[in-house]
């Protein structure tokens, strides 16, 4: 839906693994080549993406990819296409349900939870390739936050256009989470297991509020295309437009509007949106990414510090955390995080190391401007 020039997208690139919709060669585990029979291709608000099968006439997808559509259709494998109905939802996360019928094929997909031990795999719509396909395996970044109802697995199972309400699944085929978002290679996916407070808070009795939550992503997402095709520095009218993105209570959306903030110079706003994006979910890798670099933009190192400590054990070879970790620990007073940032770009990214070094021999302890 929004615009690649963004960092944190609703749409994912990447290459991957293979498999078609007729199942050719497939080589992921058996049971995850099958799990591809349950997934399909839509095309709704968002033209090109995806639904996972949860029972013989009920699909389950983003509720990013339909807005306020009361259709969609469904793409089976030999091109065809089947009818859906949107089913009103006053859920609170990005989910809805579509009901189709002629959806003929196996059993649903078993839901599971799953841990850090475990590999996941993408399953989803492939546009290039007009069919769905499973992708490379990864793992998860961190396990589900506690105490945080719309906490989202966080993983690196490669996804490709298209995945937005697709499956992730785990080697023995059972579905963990629908694919929802994520960026340079730091993946999302809401539980499988909310898909039965989706079933409950769904249903024609929640049709009004529904399609009203649903204008709210469709003009959040207008007003933020709007900003990504316009001038470097967002107007203060075009930031007005991202009022309505709040109303959506998509996590996602917080920190596309964090980001245009920044963009604007609304540094204290930006933070202020990241850490309700956090409350939201604290495990958010991407969430606390976009607050270390707000925190940075505005000299603010030593608050940065506690985000970036988890940040640097997440994902401990990603050069930008450590490029952050280094400059904050330098200027904000924590010298075991710059050295343990040193450490791992000597050991992850030894290019970089000359540089590293360079900064820590040349650069003042503390930068003009820091607050105090």
């Amino acid at each position: 839906m929004t615009s690649p020039k963004i960092v944190v997208v609703l749409a994912f690139l990447a290459v991957a693994a293979d498999i078609p919709g007729a199942r050719a060669a497939c080589d992921a585990p058996a049971p995850v080549c099958a799990a591809a029979d349950r997934v399909f291709r839509i095309a709704a608000y968002d033209p090109h993406a995806s639904a996972v099968v949860v029972r013989d006439d009920l699909l389950v997808t983003n509720r990013h990819v339909v807005a306020d559509d009361i259709a969609t259709e469904v793409i089976l494998p030999d091109g065809r296409t089947v009818a859906a109905d949107v089913i009103p939802t006053t859920y609170a996360g990005d989910l809805i349900l579509l009901s189709a019928s002629g959806l003929d094929g196996p059993p649903p997909l078993p839901v599971a939870s799953t841990d850090s031990e475990t590999d996941l795999y993408a399953v989803g719509s492939d546009i290039g390739r007009g069919r769905v396909r499973i992708y490379a395996r990864g793992r998860l970044i961190w396990p589900l936050a506690q105490n945080a109802p719309r906490a989202r697995y966080h993983h690196t199972a490669v996804s490709g256009p298209g995945n937005s309400g697709g499956a992730l699944v785990d080697a023995d085929g059972r579905l963990v989470g629908i694919v929802t978002s994520g960026g340079e290679g730091r993946n999302e996916a809401i539980p499988a297991m909310e898909i039965a407070k989706l079933r409950s808070a769904s249903g024609p009795e929640h049709a009004d509020e529904s399609i009203a939550i649903g204008r709210a992503y469709r003009s959040c997402d207008t007003a933020l295309n709007a900003i990504a095709t316009g001038p470097p520095r967002p107007s203060d009218t075009a930031m007005a437009g991202l009022d309505v993105c709040r109303d959506t209570g998509n996590r996602q959306f917080l920190d596309l509007v964090g980001q245009a903030e920044g963009r604007a110079g609304r540094l204290g706003d930006a933070v202020n949106t990241f850490e309700q994006a956090l409350a939201m979910d604290p495990n958010a890798v991407n969430s606390l990414i976009s607050a270390s670099i707000t925190l940075h933009l505005a000299r603010r190192y030593a608050d940065a510090l506690p985000l970036l400590r988890r940040l640097i054990v997440a994902v401990p070879d990603d050069a930008q955390v450590l490029r952050l970790a280094l400059q904050a620990g330098h200027w904000g007073g924590d010298d075991e995080l710059r050295d343990q940032a040193r450490a791992l770009i000597e050991t992850h990214h030894p290019p970089l190391a000359p540089a590293a070094r360079g900064f820590l021999d040349n650069v003042p302890r503390t930068p003009p401007g820091t607050p105090r």
